[in-house]
């Protein structure tokens, strides 16, 4: 079997065939196995085996770009008179081109992200059935979408003319299990799963089905809300997607386009003080780490937000070159973000705090403009009074400006959400606007 290596070296030499400037090639070889269960019954099992090819050459400061699944001798040769030739024809663009050599990852960190899983049709069966059987087994759960496993093997390789290939491995393994509950004409449903690195690392088949099933009966007999103002918290499940918005907004694209409702903003306070954003991406067996960036370039650990200001732009080498700027080793993303805070409680004590309000534990819809920081979205959840939970709520729509959002942040909790590649607790904002019954 030819190694990615090989295939590099490969459209190396057919790249020595052509006058190129510059060169980056990008390899990935992934296999896996996914089992689905309903009812108790199998509906898939399948195999998955994928390879791809992406190449960008630099005639000058012209790029062409070209993918490419047929890794065969001709396909390869036909990928790279592709790129060479759409370079040839495209005009020229003064920041594009390579990053700095000295930037490159040429000494690649080790960060334990690869742990293979050897799982037969069997024992995946086995996983998912009981996954959905310990849901089922909950009076009031009424219908299943299924249980299903998944794992995935895989490594990527980089290389360019700066003279650097490095290869990043890595496996990925999960369980989820999604199910109905129904309560006379009251039907809601629920979606929970588990993901690592490691399969030791899952949780049980049953702590899945066990928690789906409260999730969907727990959310019977929903309610609507009168239109008012008040305080909302962001359960773990979606606070996440806040601080994603957050990075969007100072992404060096966002930046240089003028697009975003932080702009201009190094050095503004755009979070309460207690609160800053760290990038750790050689955090070792840890979902979102990374050794380095699409360009090549060697990650590291860094602000963007320390203490409520701004401190960094989120760039790749392509927006560090239009905005006169160092790339961050951001191109593709962030890698394990972590959400740095002084408060020391979780959503219980949140909560009790907030005495009256609403707390958010999914979202629908996109209602996010990411240059005006308008947000508007549909949303469910329950009401809280007293310090305490009275009731589930649906049919409403959350409201606000992301700005004010932000930096209306109260506190964030200590029960943080490791499945993702934001690490962050449940999220309390001061006040927002609900949209809910019009009479």
């Amino acid at each position: 079997m030819i190694s990615l290596e090989q295939t590099a070296q490969q459209v190396i030499q057919a790249l020595k065939r052509h006058k190129v400037s510059d060169y980056e090639i990008s390899l990935s070889a992934s296999s896996g196995v996914s089992t689905a269960v309903r009812l108790g019954k199998v509906e898939t099992l399948e195999y998955h085996l994928d390879k791809s090819l992406d190449i960008n050459v630099y005639l000058g400061q012209a790029k062409g770009h070209t993918s490419s699944v047929d890794l065969s001798e001709g396909g390869i040769l036909k990928a790279v008179e592709s790129a060479c030739l759409i370079a040839k024809y495209t005009q020229n663009d003064p920041f594009s081109g390579l990053a700095p050599k000295e930037l490159m990852a040429f000494d690649v960190p080790d960060l334990d992200m690869y742990h293979p899983w050897e799982l037969d049709p069997s024992h995946s069966i086995d996983l998912a059935t009981r996954c959905e059987a310990q849901a089922l087994d909950h009076s009031g759960i009424d219908n299943s979408d299924g249980a299903e496993v998944s794992s995935y093997q895989g490594e990527g390789l980089y290389a360019n003319s700066n003279g650097m290939m490095s290869v990043q491995k890595g496996a990925r393994h999960s369980l989820n299990c999604s199910v109905i509950a129904k309560q006379n004409k009251d039907m809601q449903t629920a979606y929970e799963y588990t993901v690592a690195l490691d399969a030791q690392d899952l949780q049980a088949p049953e702590w899945v089905g066990d928690r789906v099933a409260k999730l969907a009966i727990g959310k019977l007999g929903a309610r609507s809300l009168a239109s008012q103002k008040c305080p909302v918290i962001f359960s773990p499940r979606v606070s996440s997607g806040l601080f994603s918005q957050l990075i969007g907004a100072l992404s060096g694209a966002s930046q240089y386009k003028k697009a975003t409702f932080l702009l201009d903003s190094i050095d503004k306070l755009i979070l309460p003080e207690s609160l800053s954003i760290l990038e750790k991406p050689f955090s070792k067996k840890t979902i979102g780490a990374k050794a380095f960036d699409r360009d090549g370039v060697l990650k590291r650990q860094q602000y963007f937000v320390e203490n409520g200001q701004v401190k960094s732009y989120v760039l790749s080498q392509y927006s560090a070159n239009q905005l006169g700027l160092k790339t961050t080793a951001n191109a593709g993303g962030v890698n394990n973000l972590i959400i740095e805070h002084q408060f020391t409680g979780d959503l219980d004590d949140m909560i009790k705090l907030m005495g009256k309000g609403l707390v958010v534990t999914e979202l629908m819809g996109q209602g996010v403009n990411g240059t005006t920081g308008d947000y508007s979205r549909g949303a469910t959840g329950f009401w809280v009074e007293n310090g305490e939970i009275q009731y589930p709520v649906s049919g409403i729509t959350i409201a606000g400006n992301l700005k004010d959002m932000l930096l209306g942040i109260e506190h964030v909790g200590t029960d943080v959400d490791y499945r993702g590649n934001i690490k962050v607790g449940s999220v309390l904002i001061n006040q927002m606007i609900i949209a809910g019954d019009t009479e």
